[in-house]
């Protein structure tokens, strides 16, 4: 196993190099899609600082298997403002666009309009039962058996809605520490793995996508998932997840998923 110093990704100049530990389920030379979701927020989340505003929607499309390669990242602001504005960031691999993110940051509210929270988190991480989860029949490092730590408290043991707690090991960049954004983003897209509603060795039931709102800033380390998988025979399929930090919810998360028999 790595160490736990060992970064998602590796720094080369310009250029992200994803290590072992950001490998996906699908493919082996394919990467997860909470390791450059992850990448692309912090990217967002570091753009143009000193706007006082809130991340309150990131959407992703992945347009194509991002690989195990050499990433290049880019960043601009798609429409600006002080009181809404919309960031855009794209991923890159050998020329090709492979991961594209649209992020909406807001004004916060004043605190005279907010409202108190009166919905409790689900049981903590510490009253959840330990799993390495990994939907591929393998025993090597990848992203969700080896760089996330998980903790089931509901829904492990047999394919339908699942409730577990997430917390990245490992950093996402040597001596970096990972945001509580970074975090949320890089559990989101978890909801349609812990909450798969199929068998694995049957079907693929892959994400192309991947849009995460949040009303609240996340806190924390551990992120919940309460997680459900909803198919219809000849229309479509989606995944969605409620999210919690231990404080409370923080948001949704919601997958559009490609389905189809093995």
């Amino acid at each position: 196993m790595p160490e736990a110093s060992t970064p998602i990704f590796e720094r080369d100049g310009e250029r992200f190099l994803p290590t072992e530990l950001a490998r996906g389920p699908w493919d082996a030379q394919a990467l997860h899609g909470g390791a450059p979701a992850a990448l692309l927020a912090r990217t967002v989340e570091m753009w143009e600082p000193g706007h006082d505003l809130f991340v309150s929607r990131l959407t992703y499309e992945f347009l194509r298997p991002v690989p195990l390669a050499p990433l290049e990242v880019s960043v601009e602001t798609l429409r600006p403002g002080r009181r809404a504005q919309l960031v855009g960031a794209s991923l890159r691999s050998g020329g090709d666009e492979v991961c594209r993110l649209t992020a909406l940051r807001l004004a916060r509210p004043p605190a005279s309009a907010v409202i108190a929270e009166d919905t409790p988190a689900p049981p903590g991480p510490q009253q959840g039962r330990p799993i390495t989860f990994s939907l591929a029949p393998t025993t090597e490092v990848s992203f969700a058996a080896s760089a996330m730590r998980m903790r089931f408290v509901a829904g492990e043991d047999s394919p339908g809605p699942a409730t577990v707690w997430l917390r990245l090991a490992h950093p996402l960049l040597r001596d970096e520490p990972a945001s509580p954004l970074v975090r949320v983003v890089a559990a989101a897209d978890f909801g349609n793995g812990v909450g798969a509603a199929l068998d694995f060795e049957r079907f693929v039931f892959i994400n192309a996508d991947l849009t995460v709102h949040l009303h609240r800033a996340p806190e924390g380390e551990w992120v919940c998932l309460d997680a459900v998988t909803r198919i219809s025979a000849g229309a479509g399929a989606m995944a969605e997840s409620r999210l919690y930090d231990e404080r409370g919810p923080i948001g949704r998360a919601v997958q559009s998923l490609v389905v189809g028999e093995r």
